[in-house]
């Protein structure tokens, strides 16, 4: 007698949506209203990662999405379990992570405002969203969930990638549907090409200068564009910088390499004296621009693929277009030209900066920092908090084969751990480090358990300054003492093994190989460096001083 077929329902509709498009691992935390598509999940062949809060299970998307070039799906429930994922789909908007945050709603008879009072209503729950994501979508029947998924979906991964938030109501994912198992979708995000026009202008004004460099964002690194902004480079014989979140886009080794020192006027005055500055991948901003104080005295030519960064801080000849395809435009229309004296400029800017920071007396910042750098991986990528230890990496870190991640593009805490995690469900081979202040830590302590359900291989760094290191920094320069940043902690060793992850506690003499042994064995671990770090003098405060430019863009101090 043959088995009776499967009730399936709206639940089965995204499962099979996001298995059509290509994805592979969803992470979420169900909830009430939820739990329709959750059911699905557990028949399909998708890999479910679940945290313990929303805002990290977010955060672990983000990172496999960073990782993988792809989309990562994201699922939560109404109201509240909704509304804690908007830290954590600000840094993807503000990384360009393509994250498909699916969220449930309250049954539709509840849409509109009606105020039925269903468990998790809010008036209209989208709203939250549409200052965060790229897009928003909502379905109101069965029959329309494929369609809005793949839109979804697209939208996620056209450039500039992002969140997008997506909301199907409760009883919609529990309806019955007799539609066939979706097999096939196509979301196929469109391409953006520069115009022949503007590559041809761009190549004739590098061709002509004379000090051609070139600032490389996170653009670059999200196109993949790698290769070609090397090409480009030597080309040109053009200097690179990175931006932080461009870390990675040009070999931190190489002769025309400025590194990533942003935060120091010397570079700063070293993107100003150029004739023509290539900004590829960036807008600009705050941590780009040394504090806005950059003033450029030669052309900018700027290539970005976030209209609403093009040209947001300085004129330039701006170019709408994704960084690889740009950047291999313009290597083949360019003049080769022989090298010059570009690597010794290089070089004497690296040195110029290294004998500022070997002023300042911060030999154990180094020290630990570079400690870091020696135990991890060539290959293995790295998550950091916004802690005093990434501000350091931001600027001196070399990621190496590897890749260096943070929250700066909207600076939230409690990043690096549950990033972690996310990359190490996209790779479970390769061991993946997160770097966390103390404060930070306390954020998303709980995704302990997480790591240890599902044997993830991380190590994670707490360095434990007793508070808010950066911000006591902050407020003992401005105010002369600091308020509300000393915090009672626990014993984050113990802690640790409460959740049967091995843990230690180690010191700058022992971290390197602390860090090597945690790093090496199987499953996820912690390290615990007690440790009250400085931060290296900023530079951008003298310069405002002497007349720059303020931090909105207006007059700074002492000027008219």
């Amino acid at each position: 007698m043959p088995t009776a077929q499967r009730a399936r329902h709206g639940g089965d509709l995204v499962v099979e949506s996001l298995t059509a498009l290509g994805a592979s691992t969803v992470f979420g935390l169900p909830g009430q209203h939820a739990l329709g598509a959750f059911d699905a999940l557990r028949r399909s062949g998708l890999t479910y990662v679940g945290l313990r809060v929303e805002n990290n299970a977010g955060f672990a998307a983000d990172a496999f999405a960073r990782v993988t070039g792809t989309v990562a799906p994201l699922l939560v429930s109404t109201g509240p379990g909704a509304l804690m994922t908007l830290a954590a789909l600000q840094e993807s908007a503000a990384a360009s992570a393509p994250v498909l945050a699916i969220g449930s709603q309250v049954p539709t008879a509840g849409l509109g405002g009606g105020r039925k009072g269903y468990l998790h209503e809010l008036v209209d729950q989208k709203a939250s969203f549409r200052d965060v994501v790229k897009s928003v979508h909502t379905v109101r029947t069965a029959s329309q969930i494929p369609s809005a998924v793949a839109a979804a979906w697209a939208s996620a991964l056209e450039a500039p990638a992002g969140p997008v938030w997506l909301e199907i109501p409760q009883d919609v994912l529990l309806a019955p549907v007799s539609v066939p198992p979706v097999t096939s979708l196509r979301a196929e995000p469109r391409p953006l090409p520069p115009r022949p026009e503007l590559t041809a202008e761009s190549a004739r004004l590098l061709n002509a200068a004379e000090r051609p460099v070139i600032l490389a964002g996170g653009g670059v690194v999200r196109a993949g564009a790698r290769e070609e902004l090397r090409a480009l480079a030597e080309a040109l014989d053009a200097p690179v910088a990175t931006t932080f979140g461009g870390k990675g886009a040009f070999p931190w080794d190489h002769p025309l390499s400025l590194q990533s020192w942003l935060e120091d006027a010397h570079t700063t005055e070293f993107l100003e004296d150029a004739d023509v500055l290539l900004v590829v991948g960036s807008g600009l901003g705050e941590l780009s621009s040394n504090y806005h104080t950059f003033r450029p005295r030669g052309r900018l030519v700027q290539i970005e693929a976030d209209l609403g960064k093009l040209e947001s801080n300085h004129p330039a000849l701006g170019i709408h277009a994704d960084a690889r395809e740009a950047l291999a435009a313009l290597a083949e229309a360019v003049t080769p030209r022989p090298p010059g004296t570009a690597a010794k400029a290089a070089a004497g800017l690296l040195t110029r900066v290294r004998e500022r920071i070997d002023a300042q007396g911060l030999e154990l910042e180094r020290r630990v920092l570079g400690a870091v750098r020696d135990a991890l991986p060539d290959g293995s990528p790295s998550f950091w908090d916004m802690t005093i230890l990434a501000y350091w990496a931001w600027s001196a870190f070399d990621p190496r084969a590897g890749a260096l991640h943070t929250a700066q593009g909207a600076g939230g805490l409690g990043y690096g751990f549950p990033a972690a995690l996310g990359a190490a469900a996209a790779d479970r081979d390769r061991p993946v480090l997160a770097v966390s202040g103390d404060g930070g830590a306390m954020y998303s302590i709980a995704e302990l358990a997480t790591a240890h359900q599902y044997q993830l291989p991380i190590t994670w760094l707490i360095v434990d300054d007793g508070g808010y290191g950066i911000l006591r920094e902050y407020m003992t320069d401005t105010f002369g003492e600091a308020t509300a940043t000393e915090l009672s902690r626990p014993d984050f060793v113990a802690l640790a093994e409460s959740f049967g992850v091995p843990a230690v506690r180690t010191t700058p003499e022992r971290l390197r190989a602390d860090l090597a042994g945690a790093i090496a064995a199987p499953g996820p671990s912690v390290v615990v460096l007690p440790a009250l770090l400085r931060m290296f003098a900023p530079t951008h405060l003298d310069r405002l001083a002497d007349g720059g430019p303020g931090p909105d863009g207006g007059p700074g101090p002492g000027q008219p």
